[in-house]
Formats: structure tokens, C-alpha cells, sequence
């Protein structure tokens, strides 16, 4: 995942759900869980896969955890470099400075990557043994719709094509399900009758992380081997 000629095409996208606070809150609280709670989780390598603007990183940073980040958009590598990141470039990095992070996660990214299979590959390089890989994708391909075209996704994920990835790349699988359960009738709704330009509007995710996304969170449980608008994946190399 070089950065190389890389720009990423839904800047404005990336804009809009920074506004989900509950959305964003939930995937980070994914990531604080599988870290010690005795303060240790400070001296813990922790890598941001696809670090974007810094939405994630920022939010972890508050609660005392600052992460590397990986991202190939160079003007997303100024932003991240501005709030005082450090901002890994594995085309250039010695593998023995960057392969014993304590947990990577990566959210909505191996949608974005071709080869997702050598990229979950180095991922699980990069990795400790004993260490975490938190993946979170677009799941269900029928969700497929111009927003998916717009930011350059391959492919939305099953959960099972995701587990054989991981899998594949050597890790073990420690849980595996669908989120967002009413996200999924949202988003095929906004694929049926959205204005088909890919965007999405501000106040309507507003809304949704508020008023509706609680809930969603809150049925997982019952739904999570059946679909959703995402699936979670957390796995630990042995």
C-alpha cells in the first residue's frame, strides 16, 4: 500500500462520517478493548492501516493511545504529520523497524486495495506474535452502489470471504460478524433511490449515528452471522 501517485477520491465522503460520532465511537472502542486496561496500552505499537485524515487516531490519541499511521494519499500524510504523527511508508521502512506492532487495525480499507490477499499478507507481517488485526469492510456486494464506485471500492465483503482471507494470511480468527444491521436496508435504500453521484448527505448521517444507529448496534448480536452493512473481523497471530 505505497503511496505513490495515490490520491484518494472521497476526501468529502471521509468528511461526512468524521460527523458520526457514535459510528466512529463504537469501531474505536473495538480497538481500546483488545488493549490492557492497567495503562500498559500506552507503550503498545499500535498501527493505523489507511489512516485517512486521522479520524480514528484522534479519537484513540484522547484516550492516551497514539497510533503510527499508513496512509498513501500524500495530502492525508501532510494532515497526519500536522497533528504530529508518525507516518510510515513500508516502500521505504527497514521490515525490522515495522514488523512487531502489538495491534493493527484497519477500517473500511481492504475494499480499496486490489490484491486485499497480500495485503492482509503484510499486515500479518507487521504483526507481533500474540499480536491483533481489528479489520472492519463494506459487506454484502447486492449494497453495491455509486458511494462504493466514487471512493474506488473492488468488492464489499461476506463474512466468510473476509474470515478466509485472514485465514489465508496465517492469523486465527477470534471473532467474525455482521454490524449494522438496519444499516444494511439504509444503504440499499440510498443504492434504489439515492441521486446516484456516490455522496452522502451530511445531515442524513447525522441523523442516522444519532437516532437509529444506537439500535442497529444493539441487535448485532441477534443479526451478526446473518448481514449487516459491515462485517468485523478480529484476529491474533499465533
Amino acid at each position: 500500500m505505497g503511496s505513490s501517485n495515490f490520491a484518494y477520491t472521497g476526501c468529502d465522503n471521509l468528511e461526512v462520517m468524521a460527523r458520526a460520532v457514535n459510528y466512529n465511537t463504537f469501531l474505536v472502542d473495538i480497538v481500546d478493548r483488545r488493549l490492557p486496561a492497567d495503562g500498559a496500552a500506552a507503550d503498545l505499537r499500535v498501527l493505523d492501516f489507511g489512516a485517512g485524515s486521522g479520524t480514528y487516531a484522534d479519537m484513540l490519541a484522547e484516550r492516551g493511545i497514539v497510533p503510527e499511521c499508513l496512509e498513501p494519499d500524500e495530502e492525508l500524510q501532510h494532515v497526519l504529520r500536522a497533528k504530529g504523527y508518525k507516518v510510515v511508508d513500508f516502500d521505504a521502512a527497514d521490515p525490522s523497524e515495522t514488523e512487531q506492532y502489538d495491534l493493527i487495525y484497519t477500517f473500511n480499507v481492504l475494499e480499496h486495495i486490489k490484491d486485499d490477499q497480500s495485503a492482509a499478507e503484510q499486515l500479518a507481517s507487521l504483526l507481533r506474535p500474540g499480536g491483533t488485526l481489528v479489520v472492519y469492510v463494506p459487506a454484502m456486494e447486492i449494497l453495491f452502489s455509486a458511494m462504493d464506485h466514487k471512493v474506488c471500492h473492488y468488492r464489499r465483503y461476506r463474512r466468510t470471504q473476509l474470515n478466509r482471507v485472514l485465514r489465508n494470511a496465517g492469523l486465527d480468527i477470534d471473532r467474525s460478524r455482521y454490524c449494522d444491521p438496519i444499516g444494511f436496508f439504509a444503504t440499499l435504500a440510498y443504492k434504489l433511490v439515492g441521486s446516484g453521484d456516490g455522496d452522502l448527505n451530511p445531515r442524513s448521517i447525522e441523523l442516522y449515528d444519532r437516532a437509529v444507529f444506537p439500535l442497529s448496534r444493539a441487535m448485532q448480536p441477534l443479526t451478526g452471522r446473518m448481514f449487516g452493512k459491515n462485517v468485523l473481523a478480529v484476529a491474533t497471530k499465533p
